[in-house]
């Protein structure tokens, strides 16, 4: 496990990981043909900047403590993830009510038709409190959180692991 969470054995994980998730959320996306509502959307944030995150901790240091600044940064980037997951699995099992960019109640907002189209238009597809894919019976947003709050436990041991080591 040592080896697993060197400093540059960690952050391609993390990059590697954070990469293989959104691209199966893309996949789902654009070969699946499933919509992906705004919290959707949100969750994939976390993953995008986990990624620029890993990028910087490969080209810019080796060092074991700059590393480990990325992998804690990362760690609250998947945290967050979490969050936004648990929020959406709340909404898709009705424990809570979405927000108004879930259910569209901001279409009535519009005071012409060009504004109406404008936001139909830029509006996601999907509903936040719908299940579009299930296996199990766990939602894309239920694994999504199960990947966050590993990820997140993973980039917590390597932040720990090279915060602790020795400047080099």
């Amino acid at each position: 496990m040592s080896d697993l969470l060197s400093a540059r054995t960690s952050t391609l994980v993390l990059l590697i990981a954070s990469a293989a998730i959104l691209g199966t959320a893309l996949l789902s996306q654009y070969v699946g043909g499933l919509d992906p509502c705004v919290l959707c959307l949100y969750q994939r944030i976390p993953y995008a900047a986990t990624i620029a995150l890993a990028v910087i901790g490969l080209v810019l240091s080796t060092k074991s403590r700059t590393v480990g600044i990325v992998h804690g940064l990362a760690a609250v980037a998947f945290l967050v993830g979490a969050g936004i997951a648990t929020y959406h699995v709340g909404v898709e099992q009705a424990w809570w009510a979405g927000t108004a960019e879930c259910t569209g109640a901001s279409a009535g907002t519009a005071q012409s038709v060009d504004e109406l189209r404008s936001q139909i238009m830029s509006a996601p597809a999907g509903r936040c409190d719908e299940v579009a894919w299930s296996l199990f019976g766990i939602s894309m947003a239920g694994y999504n959180l199960l990947a966050s709050l590993a990820l997140n436990g993973f980039a917590v041991m390597a932040a720990r692991k090279n915060l602790q080591q020795e400047p080099s």
